[in-house]
């Protein structure tokens, strides 16, 4: 049989191998820009790629690893030496790996993200350096709102003909929630990304229906009716919080109250009685089951915050069928601050200082609640927020910039080694 020589068989071999090579992806057009001080790359790819951006230093290079990539015929893969690179070089590494490397005049920050241009992916890797940053103005996509405050509106119960319940030292309960309410409002709008708005901020009589109507109309995102009834047993006492029973009351005293309440439209000369109101029960039913789990849930951070403060009277969140509580859609809760037919209770009522520390554990009771359920889209959200979900076009860098960290800090506790990103990954936040 005949011998092949050494260097024809390695000949042969090589050309073997090089048939057997599979392509996971070509690198089919380069291009460059320079924009706010950063040199950004572009390559675009016929396939997604796993790539590697590292950094070398003495001399200062960057070097950009494409796995199982070669470079289509019909690109140049050249760039002129414009600051900070001296210039671009690539070679072909393990057989079917692509390595580009950037010659650099100073170390520089680097960062990289695959993002879709139009069926393609294209790779971004930016270059620049800490004084670029500070130098880059931050502005809100177009597509992307301001965020809003959470809004809050205050109910003060009854009003100008309607006086509420009397105390026997004839202390007014309209005039005595007024109070409360206009206290509550400051208190929540000096308040980081909430508004509050009032109902009734003068002694005016407000049909029950038309305060929820003004509560849509401010788009809330929560409504609070102030009371403070009187019950037919004097002795009673203490705070309570209702929601909506759409069965009605849970107890005879909540029944009773619920009963006054809804009478207020009467004293004003306006019917309550609604000739569709069957059609009406069913649509609340399945329109209000969301509304009303949120409800519950907003009363309970209100109560408990009612019983760090005084007297609560019940450990649980009341129901009945309050007018007021009936909107569909924003979540509704009614607090009665005290009974004006204690005289003990009534004597507090009237006290400074029983309304501020009242007004102070309703406000923690409302943050507690939107600090764990802010609304998305809200100055709160953005506030609380611990992760961020990366997506087209961002940058490390620039999510650095926008939550006011240090690229380092954004780094170090997301455990990043180099400062590559990809659509979709999500990205902790460092709380400051």
């Amino acid at each position: 049989m005949m011998r092949l020589p050494g260097q024809l068989m390695l000949f042969i071999l090589c050309i073997f191998a090089s048939s057997s090579i599979t392509f996971a992806a070509t690198l089919d057009d380069f291009n460059f820009e320079q924009v706010d001080g950063k040199l950004r790359l572009f390559f675009d790819l016929s396939e997604n790629v796993e790539h590697k951006l590292f950094r070398l230093d003495n001399p200062e290079r960057v070097v950009i690893d494409l796995p199982s990539t070669r470079l289509s015929e019909n690109v140049a893969l050249e760039i002129e030496a414009v600051k900070p690179l001296l210039g671009l070089r690539y070679a072909v590494r393990n057989v079917d790996d692509l390595r580009v490397v950037l010659d650099l005049q100073d170390k520089m920050e680097i960062n990289s993200v695959i993002m879709p241009d139009g069926e393609t992916p294209r790779l971004l890797v930016e270059l620049y350096n800490d004084e670029t940053l500070k130098a880059i103005e931050v502005v809100t996509p177009k597509d992307e709102a301001e965020p809003r405050e959470i809004i809050i509106m205050i109910d003060a119960g009854h009003g100008g003909k309607d006086p509420g319940a009397i105390g026997k030292r004839g202390t007014l309960e309209k005039d005595i929630v007024l109070s409360i309410a206009r206290k509550l409002a400051d208190r929540i709008n000096k308040q980081i990304g909430y508004k509050a708005y009032l109902t009734r901020s003068q002694d005016v009589f407000i049909p029950l229906k038309e305060r929820t109507v003004l509560a849509r109309e401010k788009q809330a995102d929560l409504f609070v009716s102030i009371h403070a009834d009187a019950a037919k047993n004097r002795s009673a006492k203490g705070s309570s919080v209702f929601t909506l029973s759409a069965s009605g009351a849970t107890s005879e005293a909540a029944r009773w109250l619920a009963e006054r309440e809804n009478s207020s439209d009467l004293v004003g000369g306006v019917s309550i009685d609604d000739k569709d109101e069957v059609l009406a029960s069913v649509l609340l039913d399945l329109s209000q089951r969301h509304t009303n789990e949120t409800s519950v849930e907003i009363a309970g951070h209100l109560l408990g915050e009612l019983q760090q403060v005084g007297d609560t009277h019940g450990d649980r969140v009341e129901q009945a069928g309050f007018m007021v509580l009936k909107s569909p859609d924003i979540p509704s809760v009614l607090v009665e601050s005290a009974f004006l037919s204690n005289p003990a209770e009534e004597k507090k009522l009237r006290s400074k200082a029983f309304q501020d520390k009242l007004v102070s554990s309703l406000t923690r009771g409302i943050k507690n609640y939107f600090k764990a359920n802010a609304p998305v889209g809200t100055i709160v959200a953005t506030l609380r927020a611990e992760e961020h979900v990366i997506k087209s076009g961002e940058t490390l860098s620039g999510i650095a910039h926008r939550y006011d960290i240090s690229l380092n800090a954004l780094r170090k506790v997301n455990k990043l080694t180099s400062d590559n990103i990809r659509i979709g990954q999500v990205l902790r936040i460092p709380q400051t």
